[in-house]
């Protein structure tokens, strides 16, 4: 049985919160910027479409905001209260999706990397990493 979608006060408030050019990822940018690496944003290409990615030097970010790809142990990572198997099936989806696209990523060579939402006192080391090492953990 397929869970209900959420009703529209609901769809309309999560349709107000943006998809591309979030602080996180102006963030993310300046300090690629500020390391000198040159970027792609949302390569349509690559699996998962990556937030940033240099093919040529084959490394991937991704940006993932907490609430939307329900980041374990992030008090972010909130599950509404309406609705709720819509949302519990949403997430579970998200996080296989996202999964998949970081196993094809690195089938093909990338060193992938996920910057949470709520570390963003984290992004220069984590950024640093991957275009250092030839290897990097998921997030």
């Amino acid at each position: 049985m397929k869970a209900a979608r959420p009703d529209a006060e609901t769809s309309a408030r999560m349709a107000r919160i943006r998809q591309k050019g979030t602080k996180i990822e102006t963030i993310v940018a300046t300090v690629l910027r500020d390391l000198g690496v040159h970027y792609r944003k949302n390569v349509k290409k690559l699996p998962g479409s990556p937030d940033f990615a240099n093919r040529s030097k084959r490394w991937a970010v991704f940006v993932n905001g907490c609430f939307w790809h329900h980041h374990k142990g992030c008090l972010r990572a909130t599950i509404p209260k309406s609705n709720r198997n819509f949302w519990l099936a949403k997430f579970r989806d998200n996080r296989r999706r996202d999964a998949r696209s970081i196993t094809l990523l690195r089938r093909e060579g990338y060193r992938v990397i996920i910057i949470w939402e709520c570390e963003e006192n984290q992004i220069r080391a984590k950024l640093t990493k991957i275009l250092k090492s030839r290897r990097v953990d998921a997030g």
